[in-house]
């Protein structure tokens, strides 16, 4: 007798010793959200729970390669795009989404603790923009990585160009934009999703004390994993953020860096018959 099979969600990123971030991350969530998650290696992190040290890009032939034998495999119900790795990735990767129009992408290219590429990063950004912006479902950043993407078209400037450039991304055909760290007050953490409509709703959350690392690719890998469920975006991301807020809340400390979030804490928590 064969089981229904779980919705698969094939997942472009970054491998981390740690699992705090990247495909590691993303797969922990997929899990704990009743999905099976398949994996595409863009590239390898050295590192711990303080810092990345060091990033190895994977040739972008192998993560065409990668992607092309699975796909032809298994049919996938989602596709989430981490850390491209390189500007040749990004190319191959865009290709490759391009032949499944019909299939969500969710698109998370910024992981702060990598290290800056130096002059690459600029090109990276322009490439992103250009090649997979215009094929995405929801693209997710926090306001300062939409303002950094948003100077590759325009200069700099003081004022609040949020809501402009989110129309931006959303004129070049990225159908939502969620923008985490919103304006908001100082004792929550405010984030905003958009479509071409507008803002369609903020959420704010209580800000947790503590530093942690892989709260982004919890929240676009939840994201995720609630679209291949068949849940409808603005249901999606308000899931995700109440998932990801309690993974936070639950926290490990794996070493002596950041904390990592608990991706299952719904299954470490006591029986309450059990203790009366």
């Amino acid at each position: 007798m064969q089981n229904q099979t779980s919705p698969l969600i094939l997942t472009f990123g970054a491998t981390d010793p740690i699992g705090a971030i990247g495909i590691q991350a993303d797969l922990a969530s997929f899990a704990a959200m009743g999905c099976h998650g398949l994996s595409v290696v863009t590239s390898l992190l050295i590192g711990d729970t303080a810092r990345v040290e060091d990033i190895q890009m994977i040739d972008a032939d192998w993560v065409a390669d990668q992607a092309r034998i699975v796909l032809e495999d298994m049919p996938v119900t989602a596709f989430k795009v981490g850390t491209p790795g390189s500007i040749e990735s990004v190319t191959v990767i865009a290709e490759i989404v391009s032949d499944y129009p019909d299939i969500p992408l969710i698109l998370d290219p910024f992981i702060s603790a990598i290290p800056d590429q130096g002059p690459d990063s600029e090109d990276m950004l322009v490439a992103i923009r250009e090649l997979l912006i215009p094929q995405t479902t929801l693209f997710l950043a926090s306001a300062v990585e939409l303002s950094r993407l948003a100077e590759t078209w325009r200069e700099p400037s003081g004022e609040d160009m949020l809501p402009l450039d989110v129309m931006r991304l959303i004129d070049m055909g990225c159908e939502y934009v969620f923008v985490t760290g919103t304006p908001s007050d100082v004792h929550d953490v405010a984030n905003s999703l958009f479509d071409e409509s507008g803002m369609l709703r903020q959420d704010s959350w209580q800000r947790l004390p503590g530093s942690f690392s892989g709260a982004g690719s919890t929240l676009s890998a939840t994201i995720a994993a609630m679209l291949a469920n068949g849940v409808d975006v603005p249901e999606a991301v308000f899931e995700a953020q109440e998932f990801t807020h309690a993974a936070l809340s639950n926290a490990h400390r794996l070493g002596m860096g950041k904390l990592t979030p608990d991706r299952y804490f719904w299954a470490r928590e006591p029986d309450s018959d059990s203790t009366q």
